[in-house]
């Protein structure tokens, strides 16, 4: 007889898993498996909320002793990382597991990218600038105290820019990508405009709904790209962009609207993990996910379900964390 049943099923209406049939593999399957087709209860504005979790759902806190009480708890949110949990003390323990994994690997001062071969040797190698070019762009470069060398190179010397990023496209061993069907609006439920100014990144198109483009001016930041990887699940192909074409449309981009987000300055692991699980626990995503970009931490809440590759803006909400260095 099923568990907390009031009368025996006829063993048709029975789920293969009911039956005995067969063995669920994973919290998963055993979610796909029990949860029945109900209508979702009324919420407390009149409207319906998300479906609840089945009867046997598994709370995604390995430590959770509430047993059989969280099926009398009214909540099918929040998820977190591809797990509900079944009270604020669940959602909490998800977190800490969740920030000391991302502050693991963690490093205090990044390294900074030295190339094997310099940027005047490689254009000059390719037979795009002359030696006396290349002597006129660096002992500009060394008067002024500023400035890069293809900077100097293009204004100075009259360098076509497209040879300069290609280039830099050999330094890098990655394309040179164009601006063709570059729309900033439909892209900002991407990542937050603070990334995007403060590492120099631009969103240039998806395709096929599995892979982002993403555009740098001069150099590549491989840790921003792998964080967007694991937050929206595109696969992202980094490139540079023509320094004048970048420099406009990065303007633009940063102009348009994006989603919410909120800055928390923590003052320590504890108190991040405060401020993080408060947040999931006040909105009651039905998804969120938490990355580490450089030496913040990226918390992304999505309310309400998805119907494409590019999130809903008015949807998600965003949280970035600073992480202390005491």
């Amino acid at each position: 007889m099923p568990v907390l049943s009031r009368r025996s099923p006829d063993a048709a209406s029975l789920t293969p898993f009911a039956r005995g049939d067969m063995k669920p593999s994973s919290a998963v399957e055993i979610r796909a498996l029990i949860r029945r087709g109900d209508s979702p209860a009324p919420g407390p504005d009149g409207g319906s909320h998300t479906e609840r979790p089945g009867w046997l759902e598994t709370c995604a806190n390995p430590t959770c002793d509430s047993g059989w009480l969280h099926l009398w708890r009214s909540r099918s949110t929040p998820v977190f990382e591809h797990g509900w949990t079944c009270s604020a003390a669940c959602t909490r323990m998800r977190v800490i597991t969740a920030v000391r994994r991302e502050l693991e690997g963690r490093v205090t001062a990044p390294e900074v990218h030295r190339h094997r071969i310099p940027l005047g040797l490689t254009m000059l190698e390719q037979g795009w600038v002359t030696p006396l070019q290349l002597r006129g762009a660096l002992e500009a470069q060394r008067a002024a105290g500023a400035g890069r060398l293809g900077h100097w190179l293009v204004h100075q010397q009259g360098v076509d820019e497209k040879l300069v990023t290609r280039a830099l496209g050999l330094q890098w061993s990655c394309p040179v990508l164009n601006l063709e069907f570059h729309d900033s609006e439909a892209l900002t439920s991407l990542l937050p405009r603070l990334f995007i100014d403060a590492f120099g990144a631009l969103p240039l198109r998806v395709v096929a709904g599995k892979l982002l483009y993403l555009g740098f001016e001069d150099r590549l930041d491989p840790v921003l790209a792998l964080a967007i990887e694991r937050m929206i699940g595109l696969r992202v192909e980094s490139g540079l962009v023509q320094g004048s074409l970048f420099g406009r449309a990065h303007t633009r981009m940063l102009s348009a609207k994006f989603p919410p987000v909120e800055l928390i300055e923590a003052s320590s692991e504890l108190a991040m993990v405060h401020s993080l699980s408060k947040a999931i626990e006040k909105a009651r995503p039905m998804a969120s996910e938490l990355v580490r970009v450089h030496d913040c931490l990226w918390l992304r809440m999505v309310l309400r379900p998805q119907a494409g590759p590019l999130p809903d803006s008015s949807s998600v909400q965003d949280l970035i964390c600073s992480i202390g260095t005491h």
